[in-house]
């Protein structure tokens, strides 16, 4: 053993009697069953295993008191802290100033406890649950759904989660409402105390932690994933291990990884076998494999490895090597916009391409014609549309396609040539509609942005995808004085699906107006409104800068627009080309020359 386990093994030997070492656990008189005037036959266990998380995590069988290490056996026996191994005196303990509600339910809970039903112990018992656990964790029936209370930190319970026995999805909280706030909803949440200087399990549903009490582990349990957003770090300041056991799916996942993050390297993340089904969870699997549970348990937990936030040196090499392979396909090279200049000035539609410039300068006009011209060669395009509506997108698209207008495409009597054209645009619409896909949610975040991307990539099996964003300032925000933060939020997701999901991002920004209020400012990095994070955000930055003025009536095949590239990572800034409106067609022309 290194010194400090063998410290706590020598620990355990002077403060308990009659103590044997079978194997890897150390077994004694338990000293307060006496106290408690309990049968003295029952014997205290130490785990005693230099290489486990849980060497001297002390239990007794009688469950007289509830477990913990050496510190918290400290406490209980009175014995000097000074004594225990690891012991910090000057260590700074989180101090939370809790308001607990004057009136406990501890008498209700009792009562509740005392209503257990053979049948409702045969529900837990065909989960390896037996009836001291229950008692232990002071689990209760009202007649109709199982009661879980939670207990809080001062030793009272003030509310408990009412849930249908199998039906999970029917519960309740009872109890005083102030106590149902997040920062209560941590079920045993006693053992976090009990836990110093040793392992902890974090669960997933009070059930999931009854199958880990059962094998003698402390542990606490939320009643979902959602509540590890509200749970304070610093409450696991003390423990050196904190183990994560969710259910199996993804969400649960995602929030436990993130929860990870802000706790540090002492978390470690139990991971499921491949080919269970969606929100397998312990309590099935103590289910399925009965005595085997515990064997189970015990190989995720050694085959866990402490949370990183960062990938490994070999799935980073890997990674680069395959990007590269990859941006070397004609998937990525792919990635153009029809637009012969803008393509040799940009390489591409790669990365975060911030598109700018007044009002009715036609922005949305010409990332439509790129984005459908880009489905048309199966590229899969996500438009998120928050100005014109998906009826005038697809109405521009085939007056475009057809060399209609669109007054004469709502009339729909054709002939002749102008029949071929328009039949033929319809084919053509109707082929590049399963590459391009319109959203109009003005609710949309980032956690359904990202599904959408998964969605057309599966639909389409095609590794890279196009979002368009019109516009930028039109995404939802919390509060409309939060606009800048917010914006630069959403910048921030762009950024991380662009690495993480291999998307392309063209998006629309309003500019800011020049000192006299109009938008004839020479196009720069400041021209943007409302972020300065475009700036740093942007692979791409471009300006479409009107020829012709806002107030001129003149007919739009009159009209032309220069096209700069302000700021680039990679590109040289500098004029790209000159684009005309191609009137009435809603299309634009890359003038040659220009």
């Amino acid at each position: 053993m290194n010194d400090y386990s063998q410290a706590v093994f020598d620990f355990y030997k002077k403060h308990l009697v009659n103590g044997v070492l079978d194997k890897a656990t150390y077994v004694a008189d338990c000293p307060f069953c006496h106290e408690k005037g309990l049968d003295g036959s029952k014997r205290l266990t130490v785990t005693i295993n230099r290489e486990g998380f849980f060497h001297g995590f002390f239990r007794c069988l009688n469950q007289c008191v509830s477990g913990g290490f050496p510190l918290w056996y400290a406490s209980l026996a009175k014995i000097d802290p000074a004594e225990v191994p690891g012991y910090d005196p000057d260590r700074e303990y989180l101090f939370q100033e809790v308001d607990f509600p004057v009136r406990s339910i501890n008498q209700q809970i009792r009562k509740f406890q005392e209503n257990l039903t053979d049948r409702i112990i045969n529900h837990f018992q065909d989960s390896g649950i037996s009836e001291s656990v229950l008692h232990q964790l002071s689990i209760g029936y009202n007649g109709r759904y199982i009661v879980y209370p939670y207990f809080q930190e001062d030793g009272n319970c003030y509310s408990a989660r009412c849930i249908y026995p199998d039906r999970p999805e029917d519960n309740f909280w009872h109890g005083d409402d102030a106590a149902t706030a997040e920062q209560y909803r941590l079920f045993n949440v006693q053992d976090i105390q009990r836990c110093e200087n040793g392992a902890l399990v974090l669960c997933e549903g009070e059930d999931n932690l009854l199958t880990l009490k059962q094998m003698g582990l402390p542990g606490i349990a939320v009643p979902d994933s959602q509540a590890f957003e509200s749970i304070d770090p610093e409450r696991f300041a003390f423990v050196k291990t904190l183990f994560i056991a969710t259910v199996n799916n993804t969400e649960s996942e995602i929030r436990a990884r993130s929860f990870a993050s802000r706790v540090g390297h002492k978390v470690r993340l139990l991971n499921w076998p491949a080919g269970l089904s969606r929100n397998y969870s312990l309590w099935q699997l103590a289910r399925d494999t009965g005595s085997e549970f515990s064997a189970r348990v015990i190989s995720m937990a050694r085959n866990s490895r402490a949370f990183s936030p960062f990938s490994s040196p070999k799935r980073e090499h890997d990674r680069f090597f395959e990007t590269l392979n990859d941006q070397l396909g004609s998937s990525y090279e792919g990635l153009k916009s029809g637009f012969t200049r803008l393509d040799k000035a940009i390489e591409g539609i790669h990365g975060i391409n911030v598109v700018g410039g007044a009002p009715k300068v036609g922005k949305s006009c010409f990332l439509i014609q790129i984005a459908t011209e880009m489905a048309r060669r199966k590229v899969p395009i996500v438009y998120y549309d928050f100005e014109n509506g998906r009826q005038k997108i697809y109405q521009r698209t085939m007056a475009r396609l057809s060399r209609i207008e669109v007054n004469e495409l709502r009339a729909a009597s054709f002939a002749g040539e102008q029949k071929r054209h328009y039949e033929s645009a319809c084919r053509e619409f109707q082929k590049l509609l399963t590459w391009f896909r319109v959203v109009n949610d003005r609710k949309v975040t980032p956690e359904i942005m990202r599904r959408h991307i998964d969605f057309i990539r599966h639909e389409t099996q095609r590794e890279y995808t196009v979002v368009v964003i019109d516009s930028l300032h039109k995404l939802p925000f919390k509060d409309f004085n939060e606009r800048r933060t917010g914006i630069d939020a959403w910048l921030r997701q762009f950024e991380s699906m662009r690495d993480e999901m291999r998307v392309s991002f063209l998006v629309i920004s309003e500019l800011s107006r020049g000192e006299n209020g109009s938008y004839r400012e020479t196009p720069h990095m400041g021209v943007f409104k409302g972020s300065g994070d475009i700036e740093y955000s942007a692979d791409n930055a471009l300006v479409i800068f009107p020829e012709w003025s806002h107030q001129d009536s003149a007919a739009g095949s009159e009209r032309n627009n220069n096209l700069w590239l302000v700021a680039s990572r990679e590109h040289s800034p500098g004029l790209v080309a000159t684009y005309q409106l191609d009137y009435p067609f809603w299309g634009f022309r890359e003038l040659e020359g220009s």
